[in-house]
């Protein structure tokens, strides 16, 4: 059975994979970085300006910082994807996989930024807190509620279940490496505990995220430097190998140069999720005046993500010998390279280190999940529903294949992106407009407000009830 339905799901992924998305991807993200002039890398300043904003708190509402709706979107980004996800893209496409990696995130950060400034432009308030995303902008902005309510089916289904059998199935695989622990024991502790956070709500899972996620990127770029430094001289050497298998000129090493675009592109997608319509859900919980200062620090993800903790793993993994050989793959690649650097204790904190990503990834995406369920139906039995079933999902994934949970996630996370990027192709001009309206007022030496009627974009509940409360405020 399991065969069977790998065979299926084989097809599906050729041709989304191979006729699709990859052009879908790369072409979007160069119009976007062209068409914005290159406003990922002219705005990294600005990035780091905004990310240390603090929200205007007002009594009776819980606000979000733009740092911890970061952390919410960075807890989700930085998991399996930047370790066993870039083992697993050398294995099947080479070297050259992590080149394209470096290509999706180069391009995708100005992809990043227009999505989760849509997300910002058509967020709602929930109670006291704001929510958004994809359905949202797709309903708001394009004016169709029923395509809005198929892409809240579909990351309900591949953040809360699917992605999140991959963050257990990893997790499961790391600790059976290091510990020699039962998959089935560490399955059932992890979701005991994802019960215990997820019945907490999104202040929860924002606080427990923005201490965990930078703690451990911190400590695992940390290993990575050292790393490094030991195998100083290997870096021209690995650098000259992921170019030239890029283009497919080190076959010695495996990855022609289709199987190094695809699985670069795929692995890259998974790791820093720009375009895939994710990471827009945690930047519409944020409390900010301006819809593209919550663009802007999810952009700074993507870059944290794959230019800094994937190419660290890639550069452990390529500096030992070990992937060479074929024999392992996924995290026990990372465990067993990293082992051959600095010793087995190593392993042990590889497996720490995934728990803690991966775990962070699994409340996250949790969330990403629960916020489209809402959009669907806010219904209280709908999300109790949603809840045990995120903790099957974490079960499920814990003794499954891995293979099969991998072909599953990219199945799914093709089938929304897709929408989402015909979503926000079509709202591109909103998104622009935003923009344009941010950067004059950035020179004009003002702190950006954003005023929806002053630029003739309706349907921006949220930002109208805001500047309601200020007219009433005033008079």
């Amino acid at each position: 059975m399991e065969d069977f339905l790998s065979g299926i799901i084989d097809s599906a992924n050729g041709v989304l994979w191979g006729y699709v998305l990859i052009a879908g991807l790369l072409g979007i993200g160069i119009y976007f970085t062209i068409a914005s002039r290159f406003v990922q890398f002219r705005f990294m300043g600005e990035m780091i300006k905004v990310l240390g904003e603090k929200p205007e708190y007002k009594e009776g509402e819980k606000n979000i910082s733009p740092f911890k709706s970061f952390c919410i979107g960075a807890a989700t980004r930085i998991g399996t994807g930047n370790l066993a996800g870039v083992a697993v893209a050398i294995t099947l496409g080479g070297p050259g996989a992590v080149f394209w990696m470096w290509i999706v995130a180069l391009l995708g950060g100005a992809t990043a930024l227009i999505e989760s400034t849509l997300a910002q432009v058509y967020k709602v308030r929930d109670t006291k807190a704001f929510r958004g995303g994809p359905a949202y902008y797709i309903e708001k902005g394009l004016g169709s509620r029923w395509l809005g309510i198929v892409f809240a089916i579909l990351i309900a289904v591949t953040f809360g279940l699917i992605f999140n059998s991959v963050q257990a199935n990893t997790i499961a695989l790391a600790f059976e490496n290091s510990f020699g622990m039962d998959r089935l024991v560490v399955g059932i502790i992890m979701t005991a505990i994802t019960g215990l956070v997820i019945f907490g709500g999104v202040h929860r899972i924002a606080n427990l995220t923005s201490v965990i996620v930078p703690i451990m990127a911190v400590l695992y770029i940390a290993i990575a430097l050292v790393v490094l430094v030991m195998n100083f001289t290997q870096i021209p050497s690995v650098i000259g190998v992921i170019v030239g298998s890029a283009f497919g000129l080190e076959q010695a090493f495996g990855g022609a140069i289709g199987a190094a675009i695809m699985n670069g592109v795929k692995r890259g997608l998974f790791s820093n999720e720009a375009g895939m319509g994710s990471a827009p859900n945690a930047a519409a919980t944020s409390t900010t005046s301006h819809p593209v200062k919550q663009g802007l620090v999810q952009s700074l993800g993507v870059f944290v993500d794959t230019i800094l903790v994937c190419s660290a793993t890639a550069f452990i993994i390529l500096m030992a010998p070990i992937f060479q050989t074929g024999d392992v793959s996924g995290i026990e690649l990372l465990q067993n390279s990293l082992n051959s650097h600095i010793g087995g204790w190593s392993g042990i904190f590889i497996s720490v280190a995934i728990f803690l990503f991966a775990f962070s990834s699994i409340i996250g995406s949790y969330y990403y999940g629960e916020t489209n369920i809402e959009f669907i139906k806010e219904s209280q039995a709908g999300k109790m529903v949603f809840r045990f079933a995120t903790m099957a999902f974490v079960l499920i994934g814990s003794v499954s294949s891995l293979s099969l949970v991998w072909k599953m996630a990219d199945l799914f996370m093709a089938l929304m992106t897709v929408i989402n990027l015909i979503a926000i192709g079509l709202l591109s001009k909103v998104a622009f407009k935003v923009l344009k309206d941010y950067e004059a007022q950035r020179k004009a030496g003002k702190n950006p407000e954003f005023s929806p009627s002053k630029l003739g974009i309706e349907n921006t509940e949220a930002w109208e009830d805001e500047l309601e409360t200020k007219k009433e405020a005033a008079g």
